[in-house]
């Protein structure tokens, strides 16, 4: 009995390291999206700079751009950095998903983790029920193997 019970334990174990991995994509999304409205308002701010006539920066007390400039170029160099995370992390994930040999697990793992979608919209999407999802992600998620240098691969994102 102590040995299903650890036996049960590992398992729910692995599947929260697994669910951990297949969410680092739209982790990736989310700081993308993050960054762009960022850049956004930094840009907002540069355009509330007002110039006088003697050529020189005023308002929002800030004295010159150089400030902006910088903190611009950094969050720019972060967006790149960002995507591409993101583009090695959907080519990982999608390859692992590919692999899979039930159509239904692949269906899923994509709408859930790399589309986004809720639970019911999947279920909508697959024409099954919520209840038929679940069994089709708990046995998706027994069948995709992880990377092997998983520590590294989280440690990075």
């Amino acid at each position: 009995m102590d040995k299903d019970k650890a036996r049960t334990a590992a398992v729910k174990e692995e599947n929260e390291k697994k669910k951990e991995y297949l969410k680092s994509y739209l982790q990736h999304v989310r700081r993308i999206h993050r960054i762009n409205e960022e850049i956004r308002e930094i840009r907002s701010m540069r355009a509330s700079i007002s110039m006088n006539n003697d050529g020189m920066p005023h308002g929002s007390g800030q004295e010159d751009l150089s400030g902006y400039a910088a903190e611009l170029d950094a969050m720019e160099r972060n967006l790149i950095q960002e995507r591409y995370h993101r583009i090695r992390t959907y080519q990982d994930i999608a390859a692992r998903i590919k692999r899979l040999s039930s159509e239904n697990e692949k269906d899923v793992l994509f709408y859930r983790y790399i589309k986004g979608l809720d639970w019911w919209e999947i279920a909508e999407k697959m024409r099954y029920s919520e209840r038929q999802v679940h069994r089709f992600h708990g046995k998706a998620l027994a069948h995709i193997r992880l990377p092997e240098n998983l520590k590294d691969v989280i440690e990075c994102q």
